[in-house]
C-alpha cells in the first residue's frame, strides 16, 4: 500500500523544501495544504503532488484530513507540520494524530510550542505513534550534531551551539517574526548546572565559522534546544547562540531587543511591521550576501580521562533547503520503518547518529568533525 504524507503549511518555503525532499528520497503521495482555494507554490517537480485547502483553525476539516491517512497499514505514514509561526500554534494537529494512530513531524523552532508538544508524550505512546518535533536545520540537523560530538567523547560537560544564516536565509516572512518574537522576554538557560535567566540577543560573541562566513558576531537567543539538550544529556552548560549576516541586521536587531520597550514587542501589529520590514531589506541584500547558513558545535568534556573537545560545522548555501533536508530525512525515516520510537521527543532524543549520518551523506550534506 503506498505511504501517505500529509504536508501542513506546504505552500510556505520552508514546507516546499519538505515536499521537494520527499519527492527525490521516497516514494510516496504528497498532499500539501494551503488556506487559499489556489494553488501558489508548488515544488516544481513533476512529482505526485495533490492539493488540498485547509485552515488550521477548522479542527473538524483538520481531523478529516488526518484521519484520511488512517488505514490498516497507517502506522508509517506522516503528517509533517510546516505551518509557522509556531510561538501562536497549540496541539490540535498533534491530538489529531493521535486520535488517528498517524506518525507526527514538525518544524517548529520555539520553546514554548516544544514544552506543549512534549507534554503529549505519554498520549502518543499510548497510541503507538512516534512523534518528532524540531526536525529543521536549526532546531533539527544541528541538534543531531550534538549528539554526534556528544558521542565521541566519554564525558560532556559543555555545549556550545552558535549558528549563523545569510540574510533570509531564503526563507519566508514566518521566519521573520519567529527571530522578533523571540525578543519578547528573558528566558532560562542552563548554565553550571543550573536554570537562569538570561536577556535574549545579549553577550554578543565573535565566532570562527568555516569559509565563506569566517569570524561572525552571534547573540543569546531563544530556542528549543537550549531546555531539550539537557534534558537529552547529563551536560552542566548549553549555550545556544545567533548572528546573521551582513552584520548591521545584528546591530539593529540588538537595538531592538535593548532598547525596545517590552509591550511593544508583545503587540502583534509590531512583529507585523518589523518582520515585513526586515524581509524587505533581506529581499535587497540576498543578492549579496546570499541565503546560506553554518552551524557550529564545540562540546568540552573528557576523553580517556583527560579533557577534551569535540567539534562539528556544517555549512550550507541555502538555508531553507537545508531545513527540507532534515525534516525530510526523518520522515524518510520513518515512512520506511527504520525509525520508530512512540512518543513525543525532541530530535536529538529520537534520532540515532548512525541514522543521522547515513541520511545527511545520502543529501549530500557534509559533516565536518574534529576531536581535540
Amino acid at each position: 500500500m503506498t505511504k501517505q504524507v500529509l504536508i501542513l503549511g506546504g505552500q510556505g518555503r520552508i514546507g516546499r523544501q519538505v515536499a521537494t525532499d520527499l519527492a527525490a528520497h521516497t516514494d510516496t503521495k504528497i498532499t500539501i495544504t494551503g488556506r487559499s482555494q489556489h494553488v501558489k507554490q508548488l515544488p516544481e517537480m513533476g512529482s505526485p503532488f495533490h492539493y488540498l485547502e485547509l485552515d488550521l483553525d477548522d479542527q473538524e476539516r483538520l481531523s478529516t484530513a488526518i484521519q484520511a491517512l488512517r488505514s490498516d497499514d497507517s502506522s508509517r505514514n506522516v503528517v509533517v507540520h510546516c505551518a509557522g509561526p509556531f510561538h501562536h500554534r497549540d496541539g490540535r494537529v498533534l491530538e489529531a494524530c493521535i486520535a488517528a494512530g498517524v506518525n507526527y513531524v514538525d518544524v517548529s523552532d520555539h520553546p514554548s510550542y516544544t514544552r506543549t508538544a512534549i507534554a503529549y508524550r505519554e498520549a502518543a505512546a499510548a497510541a503507538g505513534i512516534t512523534a518528532i518535533v524540531n526536525t529543521g536545520i536549526f532546531p533539527g540537523i544541528s541538534n543531531s550534531m550534538v549528539r554526534q560530538s556528544i558521542e565521541q567523547l566519554d564525558a560532556a560537560d559543555t555545549v556550545h551551539l552558535s549558528y549563523v544564516v545569510a540574510g533570509s536565509g531564503g526563507a519566508g516572512v514566518t521566519v521573520m517574526r519567529t527571530t522578533f518574537l523571540g525578543l519578547q522576554r528573558p528566558f532560562q538557560a542552563w548554565l553550571n548546572g543550573q536554570w537562569q535567566a538570561v536577556k535574549p540577543y545579549s553577550d554578543r560573541e565573535v565566532v570562527d565559522f568555516p569559509p565563506p562566513y569566517g569570524r561572525v558576531g552571534v547573540y543569546w537567543f531563544d530556542v528549543p534546544e537550549a531546555f531539550t539538550i539537557p534534558s537529552a544529556f547529563p551536560v552542566k552548560t548549553v549555550i545556544t547562540k545567533f548572528g546573521t549576516i551582513p552584520d548591521f541586521y545584528n546591530v539593529l536587531t540588538w537595538s531592538v531587543a535593548r532598547w525596545w520597550h517590552p509591550r511593544l514587542l508583545q503587540t502583534r501589529a509590531v512583529i507585523e511591521f518589523l518582520s515585513y520590514v526586515s524581509h524587505f531589506m533581506t529581499d535587497v541584500t540576498d543578492r549579496f550576501s546570499g541565503i546560506g547558513v553554518a552551524i557550529r558545535v564545540e562540546v568540552a568534556g573528557q576523553k580517556n580521562y583527560k579533557p577534551a573537545k569535540s567539534y562539528a560545522t556544517l555549512v550550507h548555501d541555502n538555508t531553507a533547503i537545508a531545513a527540507g533536508y532534515g525534516t525530510g530525512s526523518v520522515v524518510q525515516l520513518l515512512l520506511s520503518g527504520e525509525l520508530k520510537k512512540p512518543g513525543v521527543w525532541a530530535i536529538e532524543d529520537a534520532l540515532p547518529t548512525d541514522l543521522f549520518e547515513q541520511t545527511m551523506q545520502s543529501r549530500g550534506i557534509k559533516i565536518e568533525q574534529a576531536l581535540r
